[in-house]
């Protein structure tokens, strides 16, 4: 995987990785696996977040993640799936295996060609990649005031104009999920916690950063005393079918 120090970060905060980090809408899985598929694998899974909207779409889901902490986290929240350590350039499944193969907030921590050669020979002809990147909306004021503190690095890649995938596969489908997401304040803080860079930040540098969005969502009419926040997601759903 590519920056391995940062990919590998986020088991050090498993606990507010999986209290804030928002799952996703059903229609993201609808988009990748529209029938009952009989194999459905998600690499670099995480704590299973968008693991767990393939459960009764697939016969059986395999989870692939690297990190030790994060991979105990989801086979003790999904016992029902597989949870195997592996990265995105190595998967632990034979050729041909798969229906589906989806990354989920995880394809840019993978090397492009080396990756996309992977995943096609864990594919079954015909198989489906799916890359899935949730965005935060910054179109509301507060949420811009958010972003100008919090980067989203997946925000400039799905904006991007090279090509996301290698050979073999060619040009793939994109669609978009517009969703909202309520959580609660500190649900919200964990979100950003949650960050990359935000984790192998220095702690007082963090700190000063989780302050200034505290003060964003203490202060903003739209956000001030509400019990939950409203944080508007747009979903980016790229397809791409092995040849």
């Amino acid at each position: 995987m590519t920056d391995d120090l940062p990919a590998r970060s986020f088991g050090s905060a498993v606990d507010a990785y999986e209290r804030g980090r928002p799952g996703y809408p059903d229609a993201v899985a609808a988009t990748l696996v529209p029938d009952r598929a009989p194999l459905v694998v998600d690499v670099g899974a995480g704590t299973g977040k968008f693991t767990r909207t393939m459960l009764g779409r697939a016969d059986r889901v395999v989870a692939v993640e690297p990190d030790p902490t994060m991979r105990s986290r989801l086979a003790d929240l999904l016992p029902m799936v597989d949870a195997l350590d592996g990265t995105g350039e190595a998967i632990p499944l034979p050729d041909g295996a798969a229906d589906v193969v989806t990354f989920a907030q995880s394809w840019h921590w993978v090397d492009r060609d080396a990756g996309a050669a992977e995943v096609a020979r864990v594919l079954r002809p015909g198989g489906t990649l799916g890359l899935v990147w949730n965005v935060r909306e910054l179109t509301r004021p507060w949420a811009a005031r958010v972003g100008a503190i919090v980067l989203q690095p997946e925000a400039r890649i799905v904006q991007q104009e090279q090509a996301l995938v290698g050979p073999p596969f060619g040009a793939g489908v994109h669609d978009t999920v517009r969703w909202t997401h309520e959580q609660d304040r500190g649900a919200f803080l964990d979100m950003i916690a949650s960050r990359s860079h935000l984790i192998v930040m220095p702690e007082d540098e963090r700190r000063a950063v989780l302050d200034a969005v505290r003060r964003v969502i203490d202060a903003d009419p739209e956000t001030a005393g509400r019990a939950t926040i409203p944080v508007e997601y747009v979903a980016h759903v790229h397809r791409y079918v092995r040849p």
